[in-house]
């Protein structure tokens, strides 16, 4: 699936582990804050209520300047199938990531975002196309030793 209009960015990944631990490297700060970004940015969660209505607070540090704040609100969490929230800060819009099962132990994630104009959606889309791909290739690496470490969720 593709983006759906010229105001919306849509990526996608299958991965080599079950939905259950997919959703959990997301549902859980601990995990999250290892993968979550393009690479070389690192985390720090400042709050992560993670129910309809609750707030992610984080900075997003850039690798060789910057500190990025990011204030969102979730609308809808349906654990092990999605999670939607509006951003409150810029640049603005509403985001769903999620998460199906292909197999016992492959699932796919994805990321949709929408934007409310398309001048906004297309002043990101170069930037974020790729760093969606970094965001799920940090992914995948978090997943690979989870499983290889058979650490817990």
């Amino acid at each position: 699936m593709g983006t759906n209009s010229d105001t919306e960015i849509y990526s996608c990944r299958t991965l080599q582990a079950p939905v259950e631990m997919v959703y959990e490297t997301f549902a859980n700060p601990i995990h999250l804050k290892k993968w979550w970004g393009p690479n070389g940015f690192t985390n720090t969660i400042h709050e992560f209520d993670l129910q309809p209505g609750g707030k992610w607070l984080l900075t997003m540090h850039g690798p060789e300047m910057g500190n990025y704040e990011n204030s969102s609100i979730f609308k809808e969490v349906i654990p092990n199938k999605k999670v939607a929230w509006t951003r409150l800060t810029q640049p603005l819009f509403d985001m769903a990531v999620e998460f199906e099962a292909v197999s016992e132990t492959s699932s796919n994630i994805s990321f949709h975002m929408v934007f409310k104009t398309e001048k906004e959606c297309n002043k990101m889309r170069d930037f974020v196309v790729p760093n969606n791909e970094e965001n799920f290739d940090r992914l995948e690496t978090v997943l690979a030793d989870l499983l290889e470490n058979k650490l817990p969720i």
